[in-house]
């Protein structure tokens, strides 16, 4: 290794220093090509980045979705300031708007309380004229109180369309499916399970690329559309806010604006750090060279890495929106860790040239440089074990952007310093950060205190840990001024809830005939059928596929965090009203499915069943915004109640959709922070074991490290803070950006020793020395990370403010806890 290191530095002083004018002129070509790739640079928000292409869940719930036509839809919650929801006025400016939205080009269809069919307020009460058709609130005979009483009551309407109180209503914007992405998805899918199987050929595998391309273009088409229509629609809304207060909701709007928020929060943070760390450079250091230089290292760090994303296609989503914010950190401490050694020579011997002064410096700080690279690489690389996509790729995003900080600063650095005239050295400030004094100075006869307050602190953590969750409300990750939340916040409390999941009854195949014909029905309807075609569809409807429809729906309806719950049995129990309280028959039932409009059919009916795969469809949402809502116990009990309670076998039903979706997220995540943080210690301690050659510093080294991270882990249990697909990423950061203190520390504690010979001696050095360079980029990081404070995603405001605590406690730990440890163990043998 040494050898090795001794041919790179001679390399590096033949190639870099000797040419730094052609060095810089390579160096810019090599920006200029990324910064042309950069313009591929992606962002997308959509909820399928959460999860694997060949999830088994995702799968089956795109199976479901398409056999049940789920289609994207808009909703826009309508508050009259009347509160006179069903008054004339009130109605026409529903239908006004609802006919201006109608007109959009992407808009397939609006549902609107105008647009329902009013069954029990039907002048007819009998089931064989239901067949006719059926009045809605623009029928010009409809009467209005009827209209309003059945809305209030009705078990399809209430908590769907119409608040409880009848003063909101909800507008149901369909948007027409994009078939080309739709065809794409069903194509690569295909491709996938045949990878999946070996079985594809190279023609296949070719394609599959190809499609993966033809998709990435068509995700970008269609969120370009949907924002257009998204502003639209948004206008359109705005001429009727004078007279009621509306609200826009649902999925595309959240992926819209997740997308916006993202955009701004790249902005915001970019900028906000550039602009925090221009300052802190000029405070720290003062020359005009020790600015600009490690902020074009930044820069370019920052347009190489956006040209490395473009090249291999990797997509800027919620989890690694901060990514542009801990590449300017990181960078910039590789930088000031540069410059406060140069200085430091420089301050020795005045008199020596700028070429061995740069020589000095960088053979002095590469090494510790690459290790604490290579260490924080290990911290991110952790991520990779994460069963989330994203989450993945953010690990492989900043492990690939550390190496490109490293490279580019150790280049670009040195070549333009040798372009510069020597400047006279830094002046001494009389007045430094007394911190750091401070600490260095309570070191001294505490040692064995700091040890046992650090225990102390690891077992409160510990115990705080115990009580982390990984229970989160969607709704509360955006800001209360926002749109989405103010839109899925009423639609949570008015409207029957938020999150929906899917529960799938198959049925075995039974003896309809024999069914039907046990029962006493009623003659003239049965000489309504062929007798002999008891296979025709309308047969598919008996008695005991209905009883089980509605003993699922009512237990369903029982369980306090849901809240609308819709089904077959919801229509028939509209219909069982005007049947005088009775339950419809097996040739009743017939009747009403082959008879009823089609339009209504399709409305009411086709939703929540599928004769061709003798399966019936249950949708339930959940109130998001329940504080004592548990999404995993909450689903485990269903599965249980399921068997042990209503007597349904396994095979018997399947429970998909969103909130499963959702919760195998959160699950992943529980299980991702125990495999990363154990994963991040073992591979620190194998580094340090390779860096130190010694068992004692390898572990002298890894306490200081794992405090932070169980420090922060544990607050957030006592602060009662859930884990989330953002902060499931600290303790993978705090370890391995902490790290780098720990070796930048350990390396220069065993120079000063060396010269010294004084275990005391050497640490107060480091306390005038390293300590302050420590302190710079630490407090560069964790400002850094408070800019994030501005995002408008909860989780990010969660992540920088926990990142930034836990740098603190990293520093205060490398300062205390690190000399502590060394002076008690005395790691480098007796003192001279």
């Amino acid at each position: 290794m040494k050898n090795k290191f001794l041919k790179g530095r001679d390399f590096f002083d033949k190639v870099i220093l000797e040419h730094p004018l052609i060095t810089i002129f390579v160096f810019l070509a090599f920006i200029l090509f990324f910064s042309y790739h950069a313009r591929d640079f992606r962002i997308d928000a959509s909820s399928e980045t959460l999860l694997n292409e060949n999830n088994k869940e995702l799968e089956y719930y795109r199976t479901i979705s398409k056999r049940y036509e789920s289609k994207d839809f808009i909703v826009i919650t309508y508050k009259p300031y009347s509160n006179n929801l069903f008054s004339r006025n009130v109605l026409n400016d529903i239908g006004k708007l609802r006919n201006e939205l109608k007109k959009l080009k992407r808009v397939e269809s609006v549902v609107t309380i105008l647009d329902v069919p009013l069954i029990e307020t039907a002048h007819s009460m009998n089931i064989k004229d239901l067949t006719k058709k059926i009045p809605t609130l623009e029928s010009s005979d409809i009467d209005i109180n009827l209209a309003k009483k059945e809305f209030k009551n009705s078990p399809l309407y209430r908590n769907l369309l119409v608040s409880p109180q009848l003063d909101a209503t909800a507008l149901q914007v369909i948007m027409k499916p994009n078939k080309r992405y739709i065809k794409l998805l069903n194509k690569r899918s295909e491709l996938a399970k045949k990878m999946k199987k070996g079985v594809a050929s190279e023609k296949d595998k070719a394609e599959y690329k190809k499609l993966k391309i033809a998709i990435r273009n068509c995700v970008d088409s269609i969120n370009d559309l949907r924002h257009k229509d998204i502003s639209k629609i948004r206008s359109i809304v705005k001429k009727y806010s004078d007279n009621a207060k509306l609200i826009l909701g649902g999925v595309p709007l959240i992926a819209d604006d997740l997308i916006l928020f993202i955009k701004n929060d790249l902005k915001v943070f970019g900028v906000g750090v550039f602009i925090f760390m221009l300052f802190t450079l000029i405070i720290s250091f003062g020359k005009i060279r020790w600015v600009i230089l490690p902020m074009l290292c930044c820069a370019f760090a920052v347009v190489v890495m956006m040209g490395i994303l473009g090249i291999f296609d990797w997509e800027v989503t919620v989890i690694s929106s901060n990514f542009i914010s801990l590449q300017l950190i990181l960078t910039l401490s590789i930088a000031i860790h540069l410059i406060v050694r140069y200085e430091e020579f420089h301050s020795e011997d005045p008199t020596i040239p700028n070429r061995p002064l740069i020589k000095n410096t960088i053979e002095d700080k590469f090494l510790p440089c690459l290790y604490t690279t290579l260490t924080t690489i290990a911290g991110f690389s952790s991520l990779l074990l994460c069963e989330l996509k994203p989450v993945r790729t953010f690990g492989w995003m900043m492990s690939v952007g550390l190496l490109v900080s490293l490279l580019l600063t150790f280049i670009f650095f040195p070549a333009q310093v040798m372009l510069l005239k020597k400047a006279s050295p830094l002046k001494k400030k009389k007045v430094r950060f007394p911190l750091i004094a401070v600490l260095t100075r309570f070191v001294k006869g505490n040692e064995k205190k700091i040890i046992a307050l650090s225990s102390v602190v690891i077992v409160l953590s510990v115990i705080g840990i115990s009580t982390l969750k990984v229970e989160n409300s969607f709704i509360d990750y955006f800001k209360h001024s926002t749109e989405i939340y103010r839109g899925l916040k009423f639609i949570d409390q008015k409207l029957g809830g938020t999150t929906p999941f899917d529960v799938i009854l198959k049925f075995k195949e039974e003896a309809v005939e024999k069914e039907m014909r046990t029962q006493d029905n009623d003659d003239d309807l049965f000489e309504e059928f062929d007798n002999t075609e008891h296979n025709k569809p309308e047969y598919w409807f008996t008695n005991s596929k209905v009883d089980l429809i509605k003993k699922v729906h009512d237990y369903l309806n029982s369980l306090p965090h849901i809240g609308k719950v819709l089904s077959l049995k919801t229509l028939l129990k509209v219909v069982e009203k005007i049947n005088n309280g009775k339950p419809l028959d097996n040739f009743e039932l017939a009747l009403l499915y082959k008879e009823l409009p089609k339009k209504t059919k399709d409305m009411i009916l086709k939703p929540y069943v599928s004769i061709e795969h003798n399966e019936a469809h249950i949708v339930a949402r959940v109130k998001d915004s329940d504080k004592n809502l548990r999404r995993n116990e909450l689903l485990n009990k269903i599965k249980y109640d399921f068997t042990h309670k209503l007597g349904l076998t396994k095979d018997m039903f399947n429970i998909t959709g969103i909130l499963v979706l959702y919760n195998n997220i959160l699950q992943s995540l529980f299980k991702s922070q125990i495999l990363t943080l154990g994963f991040t210690i073992l591979l620190l301690m194998l580094m340090f074991l390779i860096l130190f050659r010694s068992l004692k510093i390898s572990l002298i080294a890894i306490f200081p490290n794992v405090l932070p991270v169980l420090f922060v882990l544990g607050f957030m249990g006592w602060a009662n803070i859930h884990l989330d697909m953002m902060t499931i990423t600290i303790a993978a950061i705090t370890m391995g950006i902490a790290v780098d203190d720990t070796i930048h520390y350990i390396h220069r504690f065993e120079q000063e020793f060396n010269r010294s010979g004084n275990y005391l001696q050497a640490m107060f050095k480091c306390g005038e020395t390293i300590a302050y360079a420590m302190f710079y980029t630490s407090l560069v990081i964790t400002v850094g990370f408070s800019i994030l404070v501005f995002s408008n995603f909860i989780p990010t405001i969660y992540f920088g403010l926990l990142t930034g605590l836990a740098m603190i406690v990293a520093l205060i730990a490398n300062i205390t806890l690190l000399p502590a440890l060394i002076i008690i163990f005395k790691p480098y043998g007796k003192e001279k």
